[in-house]
């Protein structure tokens, strides 16, 4: 009954409402968000000039707001529930004087606050440092950043001795969390909210537990809120490992190979690594020394998790007014109407929005690892 409402908000370190002349000249924003690597987000403002105070330039390019490295806050108010779209900064800005009055067009592109963590390229050592406190240590030094850490420990836990050996990286903090990320099939992403100035930075497997969102529905008369959708089944994603390593304890030659994908809860039916053997692809471990047979299993692991992760995708549009809410990306979502095959949970790899005046729409894509539900309902 209230609508939907978009909020603005820009500062140098801490974002206050955007002023008036900026706020009226918003024409569009997109916001697209991924699962991995940085999400970003693109506003349109329409420029003009009008009066004395326009005679050198135009007014609105004068603004410090509008200038790179500005931070921005995105938030979508559906009916009384705010939701925080996008915490970010402008690391672009395009200008267009257009040949109409009234015409000229300034695009502010940015993206999220994981972008500072991009910057600086270094050497870095971690004596006595697992990848999971590297993943807590990195992300902790942006606490100014309003960063939250969420960091899921991998299934083998490599503790260097430091009379042994010390993990050194070379590259941005960034470079160093995807690295050491996917040795074990894990993602990171920066993810807005739930407050205005907080962000939740998550390193962990793709997040599959939780309470599914309401459901996507296609071709279900009055209850339809998806006006596209396609589905793609790529057979040659499924990848096992065969190989063998040299344990670093025992220093014996011992055999490492996966079967099934460890991701859980499953989300169909029917998983493409169960019914396509023994057309599989099979794969080898990445050359490495100094690694026991418990650290090569999970790194194989990972690189099986990670391929069945998108043997099935799906994408399509949805009119956001219609399904009365935001969908939000790195979680899991029901989708119904499009045949047993197709129908069920599915992991929402990205999320685009498009906002302008009057209209809201969100462009997703799904994926899961096999066809068939495994419920016979999702939450409407």
């Amino acid at each position: 009954m209230l609508g939907v409402n978009l909020s603005l908000m820009l500062g140098p370190s801490i974002p206050l409402p955007a002023t008036p002349d900026i706020a009226e000249a918003v024409q569009s924003v997109s916001i697209t968000h991924n699962d991995e690597g940085r999400s970003g987000f693109q506003i349109v403002l329409q420029v003009g000039r009008a009066g004395p105070t326009d005679l050198l330039d135009y007014r609105l390019l004068l603004n410090p707001l509008v200038r790179p490295f500005t931070r921005v806050i995105l938030t979508v108010l559906f009916g009384a529930i705010p939701q925080v779209l996008m915490d970010g900064v402008i690391t672009n800005q395009q200008f267009s004087p257009g040949s109409q009055p009234g015409g000229a067009t300034l695009t502010l592109t940015g993206e999220d606050i994981s972008v500072m963590m991009d910057l600086e390229k270094k050497r870095s050592q971690y004596p006595a440092m697992s990848e999971a406190m590297i993943a807590l240590a990195i992300i902790g030094s942006y606490a100014q950043y309003g960063l939250v850490p969420m960091v899921i420990p991998p299934p083998s836990i490599d503790q260097p001795v430091p009379t042994q050996r010390t993990p050194v990286h070379q590259g941005t903090d960034l470079d160093v969390l995807k690295t050491i990320g996917q040795r074990f099939g894990w993602v990171f992403y920066v993810d807005p909210g739930p407050l205005p100035g907080m962000n939740l930075a998550y390193w962990g497997p793709p997040e599959r537990s939780a309470i599914p969102q309401r459901a996507l529905s296609v071709n279900v008369g009055p209850e339809t809120n998806v006006e596209s959708v396609s589905f793609t089944y790529n057979g040659m994603a499924p990848t096992v490992v065969n190989d063998t390593v040299q344990d670093e304890l025992t220093n014996a030659q011992l055999p490492v190979m996966t079967f099934v994908s460890t991701r859980l809860p499953p989300l169909a039916a029917m998983p493409a690594l169960h019914f396509q053997l023994p057309n599989v692809r099979t794969s080898l471990l990445e050359p490495n020394s100094g690694l026991t047979v418990a650290q090569a299993y999970a790194r194989a692991q990972g690189i099986t998790d990670k391929s069945v992760d998108g043997v099935v995708t799906a994408q399509g549009e949805l009119d956001a007014l219609r399904y009365a809410g935001v969908l939000r990306p790195r979680s899991v979502v029901g989708l119904r109407g499009a045949g047993f095959t197709q129908d069920g949970l599915y992991y929402v790899k990205s999320v685009s929005h498009s906002i302008s005046k009057g209209q809201y729409k969100q462009r997703f894509s799904l994926t899961r690892e096999g066809t068939g539900a495994l419920t016979p309902a999702v939450i409407p």
